[in-house]
């Protein structure tokens, strides 16, 4: 079996018990060095403690994630690789990586192959805490899962076997049950979302041919909403005609009633568990097995069942299996990785890590029940705070066409909400984190594709006209969507003692920076559709995070170091303090960091510190403000080695590729390579900290690719990669861009040394202007980067007057 393969890669070896899982791939080219990179994926990093990965079923971008649910207390994707936590259903719909409530875990299928001594319908174990039953475990104590893209099976305690496949909009289960089961019975559980939450609940069983429909209304896990969904489940024998339900039943509580055929004829109230139970006939010549295909709508069940019935017509599982893992192989083999000297757990750690990229959005198009559009519908922005900052230009080098899509589902938002949005999740708005976080992503898109945005389906003046929404027109409830902008535009920054009707009075700061940085997106849009009086507009607010610059501001025992820091401003220009550890690894207050109203510092999970270099748009700026190149590479030494890096969040990301803009290149190459050693590996325990919907792994990927993106640009900052080569297909450009390490001598296992930095580039033979920076071009035309490697970690960007990476204060970005 692959390595991939195995349910936890760093665990279980080749005693996996469960059946081979090598399914051949094929690949996009015929002469791809990886032609099934799928089997390269781990599906288990980080679905243990707080990584929260979702290791079920679903296709890139999906709707349905199939896979199986725990009772931990860190299920927010449903699993849970420690086995001392007992599964509880397997349900259609989660999301991966996220924090807050549990979001979705809808629909939950549970087997049952006996109940009780004399094995009654009526004793049934229904309720969720009644019926869930550990997994077996192997050898070595681990659970006996196993996942691939497009499959994931797992070997209960009750010696059921359970296999899950999945469409965009339905799944498919297989559950063997043991012999011993003469009644194989199935639960339908209706109305256990992640936080147990219904309301209004509807059921209906069908006596000829056991399906079920059914619906309830939700809370959304991140926001003061709630949804409805629905669903539509079918059965059918694999090998044998299963025939209409020996015994059927609606359940209310752990209450089966034999007979009951809809959940009007119980007593239902809120966040009542109620469901269905069915019973069948055993395959008398054989293997019972049974397939439970579930479509699921959030318009109505009628279309729940249209789409199982049109996307699995014919219950056939291992098909449905095949054409996920093709469609994987084929999004995935679009990067390629020579491996020579190169370890299998880091080509592992890369292909799992592009693979969560693809994880979120999902793709809800014909499932929106706010409005009628022929526009895609895309939901599980979770959230853009998280993702902007490497997810989608990952997708930029790659998948133009998914990335495409998302972008006209967020206009297509706009244009009926008003602001684009920022945090949502089955349908419902939610918190937003920061800023107007949109405006990167939109940025990102049409900077990278301007000439090609009409043939992708994307409209620039519409695109344009969202941005402008964002950016000028202030909402009802900025908590939820768009910017506090009236004080954005009256003062430039957001007062910390202004407190207006419209949102919570928190976040000032970090919030000011992300604004500035989205006026920067709006700029660079402005500037690729030659208006250059609103790309100067944009450009000149983009420069405003400059009016949360304290410069008396310090760190204690560290004057010599930091010379100012963004701090709370009030109305009258006079600036507050927040103790510049607040919210680090090093505040022992107990500090209040999340979205709540008592959070007065102004900050958004992340201290001052870390916060006072999140400016992308004129770094050049920032080491101005602090004293100079030397203060500003002392500063950042600091930060990793006073540990107020923080790898678990996102404004800590680009702090390690930092010391790039003080012509350290080597000194961020390090950096990089030694946060991966110290937080990121193909364990269980993986993750640092939340996968946040991808943000987490397409990091990773950037830093195992040797570069790392400035959103809203032209430019990927350039390291070494860990493999002698990589290549990026690009669709929209029908181009390959190979980037290849001359001198390749493989990876230090602490990331510290070794023949990695970057000492000279040529593209296509010629020499590069800079070997910091790589222009979108070179990806946009094909051809060839060679990068010269050495072990002096002082190498420079070079030495033309372009070497260093653009800052908007020193004429960059035009």
């Amino acid at each position: 079996m692959g390595r991939a393969l195995t349910s936890f890669v760093t665990l279980l070896g080749a005693a996996l018990s469960l059946s081979s899982l090598a399914a051949a791939g094929k690949g996009r080219r015929a002469d791809v060095p990886i032609p099934d990179p799928a089997s390269h994926v781990n599906l288990f990093i980080g679905t243990t403690s707080t990584g929260h990965a979702f290791p079920g079923v679903t296709l890139p971008h999906g709707m349905v994630k199939v896979g199986m649910d725990t009772d931990s207390p860190d299920n927010h994707a449903g699993y849970d690789a420690n086995p001392s936590f007992s599964a509880t259903g397997f349900s259609q719909l989660h999301d991966d990586g996220t924090g807050g409530s549990v979001p979705l875990s809808l629909w939950k299928i549970w087997p049952l192959a006996s109940c009780g001594d004399d094995n009654s319908f009526e004793i049934c174990p229904c309720d969720i805490n009644s019926r869930k039953v550990l997994r077996k475990t192997l050898a070595d104590g681990s659970p006996d899962d196993a996942a691939e893209p497009g499959y994931f099976a797992s070997n209960l305690s009750t010696d059921i076997r359970v296999e899950l496949t999945a469409t965009r909009r339905a799944a498919l289960h297989r559950y063997t049950f043991p012999s011993s089961a003469t009644i194989p019975r199935l639960v339908v559980d209706i109305t256990n979302d992640g936080q147990q939450s219904n309301s209004l609940p509807i059921v209906h069983i069908d006596s000829d041919t056991g399906r079920v429909t059914g619906g309830a209304t939700f809370a959304a896990s991140f926001g003061p909403g709630v949804y409805r969904a629905y669903t539509c489940v079918g059965f059918k024998g694999d090998g044998f005609d299963l025939g209409k339900p020996s015994e059927y039943g609606t359940y209310l509580g752990n209450s089966p009633i034999r007979g009951l055929v809809d959940g009007i004829q119980e007593y239902t109230g809120y966040r009542s568990e109620l469901g269905a139970l069915l019973g069948f006939n055993q395959n008398g010549n054989g293997e019972t097995k049974i397939y439970v295909r579930v479509g699921v709508s959030f318009i109505s069940t009628a279309q729940a069942c249209s789409n199982a019935e049109a996307e699995i017509p014919t219950f056939d599982f291992d098909g449905t299996r095949s054409a996920a893992h093709n469609t994987w192989n084929e999004l995935l083999g679009r990067v390629q990785v020579e491996t020579d000297g190169v370890d299998d757990d880091t080509v592992e750690l890369f292909y799992s890590s592009l693979y969560r990229t693809h994880i979120s959005p999902a793709d809800y198009s014909g499932e929106n029940p706010l409005w009628n559009s022929d526009e895609p519908y895309y939901d599980s922005f979770y959230c853009n705070w998280d993702t902007f900052r490497t997810l989608y230009p990952l997708m930029s080098l790659h998948d133009p066409e998914n990335f495409a899509r998302i972008v006209r589902g967020m206009i297509n938002i706009q244009q009926h909400e008003g602001w684009l949005p920022e945090c949502r999740g089955a349908t419902a708005q939610q918190w937003i984190q920061g800023g107007s976080d949109g405006d990167p992503i939109l940025g990102e898109f049409f900077v990278k594709f301007a000439d090609q945005a009409a043939s992708l389906g994307v409209s620039a003046d519409a695109l344009y006209k969202a941005l402008l929404a964002d950016a000028e027109d202030q909402p009802p409830n900025w908590d939820l969507q768009g910017r506090q902008a009236n004080a954005w535009k009256q003062y430039g920054y957001i007062p910390q003692d202004i407190i207006e009707a419209g949102g919570a009075n928190t976040k000032q700061v970090s919030r000011a920076l992300e604004y500035a940085f989205g006026d920067f997106a709006v700029s660079q849009v402005a500037k690729a559709m030659n208006n250059s009086a609103d790309g100067e507009k944009y450009a000149k607010r983009a420069g405003n995070f400059v009016n949360v610059w304290n410069p008396n501001t310090t760190v204690t025992g560290s004057e010599s170091i930091f010379q100012g820091m963004v701090q709370p401003r009030f109305v009258n220009g006079s600036f507050g303090f927040t103790d510049p550890k607040h919210c680090s690894p090093n505040d022992n207050s107990g500090a209040n960091c999340f979205l709540f109203n008592t959070n007065f510092d102004g900050f958004y999970e992340s201290s001052p510190i870390v916060y006072s270099q999140f400016v992308p748009q004129d770094t050049a700026k920032l080491i101005e403000l602090q004293g100079g190149a030397d203060k500003f590479v002392s500063r950042l030494d600091f930060i990793f080695d006073q540990n107020y890096f923080d790898s678990t969040d996102e404004p800590s990301q680009q702090i390690p590729f930092m010391y790039h803009y003080a012509n350290k290149p080597g000194h961020s190459t390090q950096r990089s390579r030694q946060v991966l050693a110290q937080h990121f590996s193909t364990a269980t325990d993986g993750l640092p900290g939340n996968d946040d919907s991808g943000a987490m792994a397409s990091y990773v990927a950037f830093f195992l690719a040797g570069l790392y993106p400035v959103p809203a640009t032209k430019q990927y900052l350039l390291s070494s990669p860990f493999f002698p080569q990589i290549s990026f297909f690009n669709p929209a450009f029908n181009s390959t861009t190979t980037i290849i390490a001359r001198n390749f001598a493989g990876n230090p296992s602490d990331g510290t040394g070794g023949t990695v930095f970057v000492q000279n580039v040529t593209i296509d033979g010629q020499p590069a202007k800079s070997n910091c920076f790589l222009d979108w071009d070179v990806f946009q035309r094909g051809g060839t980067v060679a990068l010269t490697l050495t072990d002096d970690i002082e190498v420079t960007c070079g030495n033309g007057t372009d070497a260093l990476p653009p800052s908007l204060s020193i004429g960059g970005f035009d």
